[in-house]
């Protein structure tokens, strides 16, 4: 019996037909079940080839079903006797991932993203796959420095990316008089405050982020407001090779707003994104911003039970000056630390098929960035894709260096002044200090490469 750190592992035997989709926070999937009737071999037969168990972990959940299904396909016809669990973790994920290396219960393959992937390679976690790529696998998928290949090293592959879009219940909003989506932050405040008038009798509020993880709630918000109005959107200035976060003062003062006039969901400190999404679906939240996963968790999670739609999302004074983020480039990689590479391999090839991207596509779960897919790939047919697909201004900025900083993060740091308060000058100059002497620090080391570009220009990086 495998023990799983911290959580409540729930076993799903896939047998003929996928189980229901479980509230447990982690899931797990097994391989099919034996045959229930016992044969007989020759005397003379070749001994079986023993059982290869791997286990791959993910955070994902919206395309939770259909992956349990690949797995599955994997398992009943792999022919080397591989047996693949499958472990969906959708809180902390990261800190899993920490505490199962540390503890030697890492898996063998891991589901990384663009906010982790230079994290997990820094730290050992991933092992280089250059010894399987073919020249046939080198040509079809697009290879992204920083986001790949890491220091001349391949980790993953791309499957799909994922645009980010204000995300709004069309009914508040006609209820609350509101013809449009807001274009600025000052609509966006008014906005909510809005239909948190004519909702709040009925538990519905303008506005909500998942704020049990300000990581993830503000990578998902702030962090895209800030590129549609030209800054980098992780508080990197990649003119000056600097970290400077005051870009986000407007952005931060906003969402306190919000907090300060009571527009927001109770609770939203608390919330994660899944039981947001619930409470979208039930008509409790005006509005949010998030990825291009939400249409496939409307139509399979958390069946919408409103009239919904997608924008996109305001900027500060309601100008485009930078692109939004196109994020992705990376999908699945192979543990360092697993046994068995050769037979993770063979499973993370299998799950990069056309059939399996091509299908993950059009199911709406993300949105290919593999030419030899998108290009026979039918446009999703799920309700509220329209407007997640790609436009203009959408476009893939380059990464910030990652740097280790003493003390509050500045996600945590933003997210305490919009619950409590606090001198928000102060507070974005404390960031960039702490922030810079990480930075030269990294740089002394020879950890990190930084130069600044006077001419970059968050405008060229839109898509053509």
């Amino acid at each position: 019996m495998i023990r799983k750190l911290g959580t409540v592992t729930l076993t799903v035997a896939l047998a003929g037909s996928l189980a229901a989709c479980s509230s447990t926070k982690t899931d797990t999937a097994a391989s099919p079940a034996a045959s229930a009737k016992a044969s007989t071999a020759p005397a003379s037969a070749a001994p079986a080839k023993a059982k290869t168990k791997l286990s791959y972990w993910t955070g994902d959940r919206h395309d939770m079903d259909y992956i349990k299904s690949v797995v599955q396909k994997f398992n009943e016809t792999n022919g080397e006797n591989i047996e693949v669990e499958m472990v969906v973790k959708t809180e902390d994920f990261n800190q899993a991932i920490d505490l199962a290396f540390a503890s030697g219960q890492a898996p063998d393959v891991i589901r990384v993203k663009e906010n982790t992937i230079q994290p997990f390679a820094a730290k050992g976690y991933l092992k280089p796959i250059d010894s399987y790529l073919t020249d046939a696998i080198k040509k079809k998928f697009p290879v992204i420095d920083d986001f790949n290949r890491i220091g001349g090293k391949m980790y993953s592959l791309p499957n799909y990316g994922s645009t980010l879009r204000l995300v709004y219940n069309k009914e508040l909003f006609a209820k609350a008089g509101i013809a449009a989506p807001p274009k600025t932050l000052k609509e966006m405040v008014e906005d909510a405050k809005k239909i948190t008038a004519v909702g709040k009798a009925n538990g519905s509020y303008g506005f909500a982020q998942n704020f049990k993880s300000p990581e993830s709630a503000l990578g998902r918000s702030a962090r895209v407001i800030a590129e549609a109005s030209g800054y980098g959107g992780l508080g990197f200035d990649f003119k000056t090779a600097k970290f400077d976060f005051t870009s986000y003062k407007e952005i931060l003062q906003s969402f306190k707003q919000m907090v300060d006039d009571g527009s927001t969901l109770p609770g939203m400190e608390s919330l994660d994104i899944d039981p947001l999404r619930a409470q979208f679906a039930e008509g409790k939240i005006g509005m949010y911003i998030s990825f291009s996963s939400e249409p496939g968790v409307y139509a399979n999670q958390f069946p919408a039970k409103i009239e919904w739609a997608a924008a996109p999302v305001p900027t500060i004074d309601g100008t485009i000056k930078g692109a939004t983020s196109f994020l992705g480039g990376q999908w699945l990689a192979i543990s360092n630390t697993t046994k068995n590479a050769d037979q993770a391999w063979k499973f993370m090839n299998f799950m990069y098929q056309d059939e399996v991207l091509k299908t993950y596509h059009e199911k709406g779960f993300g949105l290919s960035m593999v030419p030899s897919v998108s290009s026979v790939a039918k446009k999703p047919e799920i309700k509220g894709i329209d407007g997640f697909l790609p436009i203009g201004n959408d476009g893939t900025w380059p990464l910030q260096p990652t740097v280790t900083v003493e003390g509050m993060k500045f996600n945590d740091a933003f997210f305490k002044y919009m619950i409590s308060g606090g001198n928000l000058d102060q507070i974005i100059q404390d960031l960039n200090k702490r922030y810079n002497d990480a930075l030269d620090k990294a740089v002394t080391k020879g950890d990190v490469k930084v130069t600044p570009n006077p001419s970059f220009d968050p405008m060229k990086l839109m898509m053509k």
